[in-house]
């Protein structure tokens, strides 16, 4: 017998989840509430409940109350489980423009939640690199492993005193510079605690008046093309100082470069290389080899992380080993990011013969969904469309009922060049080619509304005079060359792959719309010089000229003549497990082929554009071309 407190209880969960679910239910077809309350999969094979069982590591499981002692630094998790070893050492931000943790020699164990850093004991006297025995403070860079060796998390910890220690207010993330324009910036940080922070640049402080944990604070008023030092400042304490450098004049037409490249989710051979969600190691290297060549920004193209999470601080622990392998570089370097297929929070309904279920992504979308902690973790711009609300395939156009493309579709700008970033993972639900009846998106589908938004802003920047040379950046390959031809824009040459909305199909298939695509980008547009793409774990330069062969046989839907050449640059070679190289209908406009990690620089001097391929590991070089000359 169910107890009465019981059966309230289950109603009352019902409810809340009905509530949660009606959103959704207008857009997914067979996903309801089942009588225990349950976010369900109503399939032929029974009523399937979601997997809701927490992830074992999270950011909030990792991030320790620090505590100061008369000895050192106490560190208690609210994981009470949590085991393995704690790495640690001084951060001296003093010695070096790219700060980062000096690990001592010795470490610490994490038994039963607790671990302890003897301050006095192990880090005085010629250990002191810091000098916090004369200043009375310092800060400590802490990394987690777990007995098993694998990297959790790295943080940080600010103290002050010789003993007894006190733990301080401190950032632990960032801070990041953010959309660079001729006259302004964005700086962003998370701090330990709630507190008003500051930016102070010359004599001028662009502060806040409300104490937070995440930090966005606008710079305005600078002047075009000028190199600034800027300083955190948390309450009365000044932090450290980074500098950044404004855009040129827009159509200045000044030489500079850029950086690109995706793909950084964890790898394989351990260590840094699988650091908990992301390929720290080759991460990092990247980053500091666009700062090394002096790149104005980078550009980031989804599948950063592994994600393929139900758990959205379990997402959060991933994003924030990300940010931390970008962070000395991203001090002073904006990198502008977008999503990829693993950057999908899901709700998984277990389903025989599939690795990650039945899945489609997570609702509320405002603010459970793949798009929106996407935004919780990112600066970017906000100039997309709203979202697919208002298509004519919309069920209820009197109410939000898709996802935001709030900071995961946009465009900016930087001298001549103009970068358009689109989702090709939107509303993403990854079961979708094999389990059809959730509806959803599918991988490497652009729904109608960004189309529309996308050729809207071809125009504008086709019309603007200062503009010589237009970037498209998507995460799916228009033309897969390894590792992606059953999906991406291709699927095997299967036009019948779209996406569902409320279980009716969308009306154009996969080819129809990568066509579509192609034809603003190359025959509507005379700007557009390349489209940067990833998913692929390779690097490859593929022509897309008239007369290539890209249909499958016996296709019998209109296809697109091509009247000029433009160049699909895909650089998935950002840490990822590699793809090798396959047969294609277009494998003759395969120009340079290559499974080793790449980073791939744009150099662009008024007319021209030529991009040199570099391993971040050996500093090999992979390719060089001009792809305006």
């Amino acid at each position: 017998m169910i107890s009465t407190v019981r059966k309230l209880f289950l109603f009352v969960l019902i409810l809340l989840n009905f509530g949660i679910a009606q959103q959704a239910l207008k857009v997914y077809s067979k996903i309801g509430v089942n009588d225990e309350g349950q976010i369900a999969f109503f399939s032929e094979k029974g009523i399937i409940p979601a997997d809701e069982r927490p992830s074992r590591y999270t950011l909030t499981k990792l991030t320790a109350a620090a505590q100061g002692t008369d000895d050192g630094i106490s560190f208690l998790f609210p994981d009470t489980a949590l085991s393995g070893f704690l790495y640690y050492g001084f951060i001296d931000y003093g010695d070096g423009r790219y700060p980062l943790p000096i690990l001592f020699k010795k470490y610490s164990k994490i038994v039963r939640g607790k671990a302890f850093i003897p301050v006095k004991k192990n880090l005085r006297g010629k250990y002191d690199i810091i000098k916090w025995e004369k200043n009375k403070k310092g800060v400590i860079g802490y990394r987690i492993q777990n007995d098993f060796g694998k990297l959790l998390y790295e943080g940080r910890v600010y103290f002050s005193g010789s003993g007894p220690f006190t733990v301080e207010p401190g950032v632990s993330e960032g801070p990041f510079v953010n959309l660079i324009t001729e006259n302004s910036a964005v700086i962003s940080l998370k701090t330990s605690v709630p507190v008003a922070a500051a930016v102070r640049i010359g004599d001028k402080i662009y502060g806040e008046k409300n104490a937070t944990v995440n930090h966005e604070i606008k710079i305005s008023g600078l002047i075009t093309d000028k190199e600034y030092d800027y300083t955190v400042i948390l309450g009365q304490d000044e932090q450290n100082t980074y500098r950044f450098k404004t855009a040129p004049q827009k159509g200045s037409r000044q030489p500079f470069v850029f950086a690109y490249a995706s793909d950084s989710r964890a790898g394989v051979g351990g260590g840094e290389r699988s650091f908990f969600g992301t390929n720290y190691y080759i991460t990092k290297k990247i980053v500091a080899l666009a700062s090394y060549k002096q790149a104005a920004f980078m550009q980031f193209t989804g599948d950063l992380i592994t994600g393929y999470s139900a758990d959205k601080d379990d997402m959060a622990l991933q994003y924030a080993n990300w940010k931390r392998a970008i962070e000395p570089f991203a001090h002073y370097l904006p990198v502008y990011t977008t999503m990829g297929n693993h950057e999908a929070l899901i709700y998984k309904f277990p389903y025989e013969g599939l690795q990650f279920g039945v899945s489609i992504d997570r609702f509320p979308f405002s603010r459970e969904s793949s798009e929106s902690i996407f935004a919780e973790n990112f600066v970017l711009p906000e100039n997309g469309p709203q979202s697919e609300d208002g298509a004519v395939y919309d069920p209820d156009k009197n109410e939000s009922n898709f996802p935001s493309y709030k900071e995961n579709v946009y465009y900016y700008t930087y001298d001549n060049v103009a970068m358009i970033v689109l989702n090709a993972d939107y509303w993403y639900a990854p079961s979708l080619k094999y389990i059809p009846e959730t509806s959803g998106n599918l991988h490497g589908y652009i729904m109608d509304n960004q189309l529309q938004w996308f050729s809207k802003v071809l125009k504008k920047f086709e019309k603007d005079k200062s503009i010589d040379h237009i970037f498209v950046t998507f995460h799916t390959p228009l033309f897969p060359n390894g590792g992606h031809l059953s999906d991406c824009m291709w699927y095997k040459g299967d036009n019948s792959k779209r996406a569902i909305v409320d279980g009716k199909p969308l009306r154009y298939g996969i080819i129809e719309r990568r066509d579509q695509l192609m034809d603003l980008m190359i025959n509507e547009s005379k700007k557009v010089a390349a489209v940067f793409t990833g998913d692929e774990h390779n690097y490859c330069r593929l022509k897309i000229e008239p007369g290539m062969r890209m249909y499958p046989k016996n296709y019998n839907k209109q296809k697109l003549k091509i009247k000029r050449t433009i160049w699909q640059i895909n650089n998935g070679a950002a840490g990822a497990p590699y793809y090798a190289l396959q047969q294609t209908p277009w494998s003759a406009n395969v120009q340079r082929f290559s499974t080793q990690n790449a980073h791939v620089l744009i150099y662009v001097h008024g007319k021209k554009v030529r991009i040199e391929v570099l391993n971040p590991d050996t500093l090999d070089l992979i390719d060089e071309a001009y792809l305006l000359n």
